[in-house]
């Protein structure tokens, strides 16, 4: 089966294949410094972050384009995973220089002499990188089966996800925690996990290590939109496109739309959580700050700038608006979240199909400026004959 609808698709995805996954990093690693097309590993990490940014637009995407479900919470998840894999990062620091102890500086700061046993675990790298998609799987696992099996949807559907992420996002500054008279220490509070050393043996700073770093995020950016393509072209997708349109329809033909609503929500955090695996190591650390309600806003209108309901569009918001971000917080630091505002209530009154669908929706203009009447066809403008 032919995941693809074109052969126009076919051909980007291969060009964009080769130039992410063979020309950036060979321009970073045979190209000298002082090359005019050398790429350092400060910009193919940023390039990274960006990636998986398009990976959690397209988890979105599938949720909100596919099956009508505005989702506020994909950050959290995006950050559960980062949290997950952070935990592994930070316990291969090494001996810490003033306490003299491998332990997390926040752990010895309060007095910890050992690793608490929920912890422990995550020593294990195998142990790490499931728990990155295992993690928010089980919490979108949970919290959607209560959600589904109430029927709550729509705008509904969108505060409480939102209410999720600012409740956990609240759990996750605290320092401590008290439970049944026990303290049990949690994950960084402000400051979260950073200052990471070394990734599976290898030091995480160093070129090569960014560079499979960034190889294996496009590496998940394409399959997720491999598989995104195929399931499209299945009876699931074409259920989930049908649950999009008219949930009530589908329901009454017999199908449970709660479940394949929850495989959605699931797998879609999963999808995140992986994604916030591979920018951990690339950015150097996460905190609470990146699963706030702020941050899942900012994913909703990277999808509704570059085309919601569509393959490509969620990639080209994502990568476009981050750029956007990264140049405007240095020329207008200030002017930023209003720039943004602007982009999306530009977006929503003029571009209501995104970058994706632009050119669409300007050719009829462009035909009209050229001069260009559209065609009749024979049989309108032929006489109807009785």
């Amino acid at each position: 089966m032919n995941v693809f609808d074109s052969k126009l698709e076919t051909r980007g995805f291969i060009v964009t294949m080769i130039v992410l996954l063979f020309a950036i990093p060979m321009m970073n690693a045979f190209f000298p410094e002082n090359s005019f097309f050398h790429i350092s590993s400060f910009q193919l990490s940023l390039w990274g972050k960006y990636v998986t940014y398009a990976i959690l637009a397209m988890s979105l995407n599938v949720l909100w384009g596919y099956t009508g479900m505005l989702c506020l919470c994909q950050s959290l998840f995006f950050a559960l995973g980062a949290y997950a894999f952070g935990m592994y990062l930070v316990l291969h620091i090494g001996i810490d220089d003033v306490y003299n102890t491998p332990l997390p500086v926040f752990m010895d700061f309060q007095g910890y002499t050992e690793l608490p046993w929920y912890w422990a675990p995550f020593e294990y790298a195998p142990f790490a990188v499931v728990a990155s998609l295992a993690i928010p799987g089980l919490v979108a696992f949970v919290f959607g089966t209560l959600i589904f099996r109430s029927r709550i949807r729509g705008v509904y559907f969108s505060i409480i996800t939102q209410a999720l992420t600012y409740a956990l996002m609240l759990f996750f500054f605290k320092n401590n925690l008290e439970l049944f008279g026990q303290s049990y220490i949690l994950f960084g509070g402000n400051n979260g996990l950073n200052d990471f050393k070394e990734i599976f043996r290898a030091n995480i700073n160093s070129a090569a290590t960014q560079r499979w770093l960034f190889i294996a995020s496009v590496v998940l950016m394409l399959s997720v939109y491999l598989l995104i393509a195929w399931v499209l072209k299945t009876k699931f997708g074409k259920v989930q496109q049908a649950i999009r349109d008219s949930e009530n329809r589908i329901r009454f033909s017999g199908y449970s739309t709660s479940t394949y609503k929850l495989l959605i929500f699931t797998a879609c955090a999963m999808i995140a959580g992986a994604a916030g695996a591979l920018y951990v190591p690339q950015v150097g650390g996460i905190n609470a700050n990146e699963m706030t309600p702020a941050k899942s806003l900012d994913v909703v209108v990277w999808v509704a700038f570059g085309g919601r309901g569509t393959k490509f569009g969620p990639i080209l918001g994502a990568v476009v608006v981050s750029l956007l971000k990264s140049f405007f917080l240095r020329a207008a630091p200030d002017s930023w979240l209003i720039i943004l505002g602007g982009i999306f209530i530009f977006t929503v009154l003029f571009m209501p199909n995104g970058l994706v669908g632009l050119p669409g929706q300007l050719k009829p203009w462009l035909n009209r400026i050229r001069g260009n009447k559209p065609l009749v066809s024979e049989e309108a403008s032929s006489p109807s004959v009785p």
